[in-house]
């Protein structure tokens, strides 16, 4: 039976291209590559063709769904005589982040190989189709809105890095573009149309290829058979049984999904009838379980599959008893939700770290900076396997509750991305909180035995929390250090679709 579609995104510009294709007769996959591409356009320091991500896919048969593992790779060599590498801070207002940048921070890019893969699986319309609106957007300019704006400000170390990346984010000044201000992206428009046309091994093994590999020789570590061996993977998601629904997450060797359903099985436990989402019990355990999620993320090792296990009933019970006993003590992101006309949904999360400040030559392209994320190198720099899979807390999911409601959900956020995630789906799954109210609602954030809070408000659930974490940073609004969960749902009474404000989230629906 035929509904509305509704997609929700970080930027108008890509909610809008993901809304032609569905008007025009699309699926969600169709929407969700459109959306892609345009959001390299519109949201270029949260997404690029440099990058990597993961898509989650489900029919509207309810078949089983599928995990597309397009991340990104480290490269064959892990050392270089002449390593561009070096440590730039973004700034976040009440707090600050190191990240390293240059050459030697790029990792072998997966999102164009992703694309393309979930293209001859799922698509029904032609690649050069999807690809237009972001070409006709890098073409005519994007104008700067305000989140965008304040998103350049807090990297403008990597965007004032280079003549080239002056010359497309900055003013005549060597300042930052502000809002109101346009981007013009013409050598991106072009690529993106040779791109549509000539297919995904122009990047792998073609021209795009050559400049990846002379970046590597000017000092970073990618080398032409890095992009030649590259290859996206569909798994199978995992899947997290819970009294009141049915949770579909990303598997290892990423992270964030497993933590965020462990995290989920934890809070069943430990629900109370008289909680609601605002009450100091409910938040003071919530704190409690994301202290236990960043325990376990620290005892795991991250690219050990047996990970996994901590979604497994026993493990959790276990966990559970020892927290009892014991209590303890102590990334440029963006994400697309789609659901279309016939009840097929998908989820899109893709990242560029903050970019590594350099664009590759006449292609408007800036590559990744995954190798100087210090979230995703909990080991150290370089001290990872050559060509293997980095591991993520990106985790686009799927929900299908008892009742009938159907949601597509995940967010941004490097380390944030899984508490931002645990609380948005059990203000959903627990309290069967609107999706507004899911998405929008104060959210927390525990990381070391550090307490990050929103405003709640509720002046004693501040005070309880410092009590049990004196170390803490509070922000007086929401803020986009704590993810931008972009989530769409399906129900008996239709659709609906909430981009989250913290990201410049919007959403759209299609008759």
């Amino acid at each position: 039976m035929k509904q509305q579609a509704v997609v929700a995104a970080g930027h108008e510009l890509t909610a809008e291209a993901a809304a032609l294709v569905l008007a025009e007769g699309g699926n969600a996959y169709d929407a969700a590559i459109a959306a892609f591409f345009a959001a390299c356009v519109a949201e270029p320091v949260l997404a690029s063709l440099a990058g990597g991500g993961f898509l989650i896919a489900q029919g509207y048969s309810d078949n089983a769904p599928s995990l597309y593992d397009f991340f990104v790779q480290t490269p064959g060599r892990v050392k270089s005589d002449q390593l561009d590498f070096f440590p730039i801070h973004a700034d976040f207002g009440s707090t600050r982040q190191e990240f390293h940048i240059g050459r030697g921070s790029v990792a072998v890019p997966g999102c164009v190989a992703g694309m393309f893969h979930v293209h001859r699986e799922l698509a029904s319309m032609p690649m050069a189709e999807l690809v237009a609106p972001a070409i006709e957007f890098a073409r005519q300019g994007v104008k700067l809105n305000h989140f965008q704006a304040y998103i350049h400000t807090i990297i403008a170390p990597i965007l004032l890095h280079t003549p080239a990346t002056i010359s497309l984010y900055g003013q005549a000044n060597g300042d930052l573009k502000t809002a109101g201000d346009h981007i013009y992206q013409p050598q991106l428009a072009d690529t993106l149309d040779v791109l549509a046309h000539e297919g995904e091994r122009l990047f792998y093994e073609g021209e795009i290829a050559a400049l990846f590999a002379q970046l590597g020789e000017a000092g970073g570590l990618l080398q032409r058979e890095d992009l030649q061996q590259y290859r996206s993977i569909r798994r199978q998601p995992l899947y997290v049984r819970l009294k009141n629904a049915s949770v579909y997450i990303n598997p290892p060797p990423s992270s964030g999904g497993v933590l965020t359903g462990f995290g989920l099985k934890l809070l069943e436990r430990l629900m109370q009838p008289d909680w609601h989402p605002d009450s100091i019990g409910y938040l003071q355990q919530l704190a409690k379980v994301l202290t236990q999620t960043e325990l376990q993320r620290e005892s795991f090792h991250v690219q050990n599959k047996a990970l996994a296990l901590l979604c497994e009933d026993d493990v959790v019970n276990r966990s559970f008893n020892a927290w009892e006993k014991h209590p303890p003590s102590r990334r440029g992101t963006t994400h697309i939700s789609i659901m279309d006309h016939q009840g097929n949904r998908a989820g899109l999360t893709v990242s560029n770290g903050e970019g590594c400040g350099y664009l590759l030559e006449d292609t408007g392209i800036m590559p990744n900076n995954m190798l100087g994320e210090e979230d995703l190198n909990p080991a150290g720099f370089f001290n990872w396997q050559p060509s293997q899979r980095m591991t993520s807390m990106m985790s686009p999911s799927l929900v299908n509750f008892a009742d009938g409601r159907k949601l597509v959900t995940g967010s941004g956020g490097s380390n944030r991305i899984r508490t931002a995630l645990l609380q948005v789906m059990s203000q959903l799954i627990f309290f069967h909180s609107s999706l507004e109210q899911a998405v929008c609602s104060p959210r927390l954030h525990v990381e070391k035995n550090f307490l990050y809070l929103e405003n709640f408000s509720n002046e004693g659930i501040h005070q309880a929390l410092q009590q049990s974490y004196p170390e803490h940073k509070y922000w007086e609004a929401p803020n986009l250090y704590f993810g931008g969960a972009h989530s769409v749902m399906g129900s008996a009474r239709g659709v609906e679709g909430v981009g989250d404000p913290r990201r410049g989230g919007v959403s759209r629906i299609v008759g």
